[in-house]
């Protein structure tokens, strides 16, 4: 099909190139989602969500007998019916389906439509009526496994390819609609949802929201439990279990708006209106998730100013790179990711200044480089475009390339226009075109050359050795990182100090003494530990000598300096130190809310820090809650150099 035929446009959304997305079953290049509506009760004591969905959709090609959608064995389909608003027609007519598998993260629901009612242009409503259970998108937490442990709460994680076990969709992110909700609950329960509006009846205790902007449907969120906020701007508010709501707006303060003031600066207006943040507890499977109008965030992350400094400027930047304009398939997941990166930079030079900037931007590449070492320079999970086949869960291919990979090639593109201010305008310029669309690659690098004309003209996409195309299918490092050296005054005495531990004998202790760690940064105590990792194994004496100096310090700063340290312990064989790698277990995963069936160790743990554990617990092994808080998954991936660990979330 041409660009501008009517099967190139499935919805407001659609991408502006002809795509194939592997990892949707679904035919969604045959319709266009004009909106969906669901209606939900939930239900806690049986951990289900029941109700029903209704999608308003066009048929763009003639002869279409069959829609398919993405669905998911966890959900239980009731029945399904289609009205044609208009025709006359009063009541709905039934409709025959089937259930195929399709990947082991999902399977496609067909369903047969009424011939005689179908005409391209004309509008259909189909409604499904279905019962979630225990799918991948939604977490029942019982109340021992949240922050207050009074009472339960509910979540949904939808990134990449998970909203399908939570409502049949075209589970694709080339397809954006508008929706609204309602959601029916207990008394005593709030409910969020990703939606620029919404409304409660205390008297029917029914939540009611709308989504006024195109998203696609792995956007769509809900978090349901002991919730309060505190409003900390105009358009922001801080949402979170009432144990942890006064230390969060603590930590926040008016931050929110002044982030959003700088990047309405940089990028143009913040399109959502509202800009809300919820803690969940430790169970949450990532650090954070850029839900329109309602990011989620971790809690334990509220341990560190830094680094929640960085997640949440992330998760803005998702406003203008990643949910105002989109990847249209999850094989190019760097144009949001790795713009979202580039954002989050400029704002925190506007912020915080370059050299903070240029620190961070180091510990980033470091882990980079990092991981290239462990994955070798031809592993094709380094391209920015990743092929992947029909049946490879797009989750798998989350990793540090998408993001820092793709931070340095648009690091590049700001570079070769000249002025950094010159490329602000740009990507102004550029959020301004496809907002609320999808796009590829080429669409972005098109519209570069199209806003650089010199640039087309001197060929600059096919310079030698940084060619466009390279750095889109090659393997390997970046072909260009950007110069941090603005951040010499923090990132030069990190490396000195390296250098006087990186020696076979342990350094000069008064010569030590002359860095005060105490003072330093959390980002730059997080380099100084990760390179002396880069280092490991160390000679004894020289654990001995950095155990002696500073392993004190380390208890009583935040968990990304301990996690650092304590994998220096592990990978070191330091024995003496190996109690207190229990006690960071016990401390993230402990008893109280370990589930009763027990969890082997060695699918969370390399098998020497599994041994390191048991030799150190003073009862039976801990058994392990659903999912590691997030520290403890990076701990398994730090410790295991050998063996490649792939998380849903590498970066927030």
């Amino acid at each position: 099909l041409e660009e501008g035929s009517p099967g190139l446009n499935p919805g407001p959304g659609s991408p502006l190139c002809p795509l194939v997305d592997v990892a949707s079953a679904s035919n969604f290049r045959c319709f266009q989602l004009r909106h969906f509506h669901l209606d939900l009760r939930l239900n806690f004591a049986v951990k289900e969500m029941s109700g029903w969905l209704v999608l308003d959709l066009v048929p763009v090609q003639p002869g279409v007998q069959i829609l398919v959608l993405d669905s998911h064995p966890s959900l239980l389909i009731h029945s399904i019916d289609c009205k044609v608003p208009g025709s006359g027609q009063e009541e709905p007519v039934s409709l025959t389906y089937r259930v195929d598998p399709f990947t082991d993260y999902g399977s496609s629901l067909n369903v047969s439509l009424p011939t005689a009612a179908l005409k391209p242009g004309r509008l259909i409503q189909i409604t499904i009526r279905y019962t979630t259970t225990d799918g991948p998108a939604i977490w029942w937490l019982d109340s021992e496994l949240t922050c207050g442990q009074s009472r339960p709460l509910v979540f949904t994680q939808g990134h990449s390819v998970c909203n399908r076990s939570f409502f049949p969709s075209f589970d694709t992110p080339a397809v954006k609609s508008t929706y609204t909700a309602t959601v029916r609950v207990p008394d005593g329960v709030t409910v969020l949802m990703s939606a620029s509006r919404s409304s409660y009846s205390k008297q029917d205790r029914v939540f009611q929201f709308s989504m006024e902007f195109p998203v696609p449907s792995y956007l769509v969120a809900l978090v349901a439990g002991d919730l309060q906020h505190v409003d900390v701007g105009p358009r922001s508010r801080v949402w979170a279990e009432p144990c942890l709501l006064s230390c969060a707006v603590k930590k926040l303060g008016g931050s929110v708006e002044r982030w959003l003031a700088v990047a309405e600066q940089l990028f143009g207006p913040y399109l959502w209106g509202r800009c809300d943040i919820v803690f969940l507890p430790p169970s949450f499977p990532i650090v954070a998730m850029e839900n329109p109008c309602l990011t989620f965030i971790i809690a334990s992350i509220l341990e560190s100013s830094e680094f929640l400094l960085i997640d949440v400027i992330h998760e803005i930047s998702h406003g203008w790179f990643g949910n105002a304009v989109t990847n249209a398939t999850w094989e190019e997941m760097w144009l949001s990711e790795g713009l979202a990166t580039y954002a989050q930079r400029r704002i925190t030079t506007e912020a915080y200044g370059e050299a903070f900037t240029c620190l961070e931007t180091a510990v980033r590449l470091d882990a980079l480089h990092r991981q290239l070492r462990l994955l070798g320079d031809n592993n094709p999970v380094s391209k920015l475009q990743v092929k992947f086949e029909p049946g490879v869960n797009p989750s798998s291919l989350m990793n540090l390339f998408t993001y820092e990979k793709g931070f340095c090639f648009v690091s590049y593109l700001s570079e070769i226009c000249g002025d950094v201010r010159r490329f602000d305008c740009f990507l102004r310029d550029y959020i301004s075109e496809f907002k609320f669309k999808s796009v590829v690659a080429q669409d972005l690098i098109d519209y570069f050359l199209g806003y650089f004309p010199e640039l087309k003209d001197a060929a600059i996409a096919q310079r030698e050795g940084l060619e466009f195309e390279r750095w889109l299918s090659g393997c390997g490092p970046p072909l260009y990182e950007p110069d941090l050296s603005a951040g010499g005054a923090l990132t030069r005495p990190v490396q000195d100090l390296c250098d006087l531990w990186r020696s076979s004998d342990p350094p000069d202790l008064k010569t030590v003494a002359t860095f005060d760690l105490s003072a330093w940064s959390t980002f730059q105590i997080v380099l100084f530990l990760d390179r002396m990792l880069d280092l490991s194994p160390l000679p004894h004496d020289v654990m001995a000598g950095l155990s002696g100096c500073y392993s004190s310090l380390f208890d009583g700063l935040n968990a990304e300096v301990q996690i650092r340290w304590l994998q220096m312990v592990v990978r070191n064989s330091f024995y003496p130190e190996l109690p207190r790698v229990r006690a960071f277990l016990h401390k993230h995963v402990s008893n109280d809310t370990a589930p009763s069936s027990t969890v082997a160790l060695h699918r969370v743990l390399p098998s020497h820090c599994t041994e390191f554990y048991r030799r150190t617990a003073p009862s039976s092994t801990v058994a392990l809650p659903r999912v590691l808080p997030s520290h403890c998954t990076e701990f398994y991936r730090r410790t295991a150099p050998s063996t490649t660990v792939t998380l849903h979330r590498v970066l927030p």
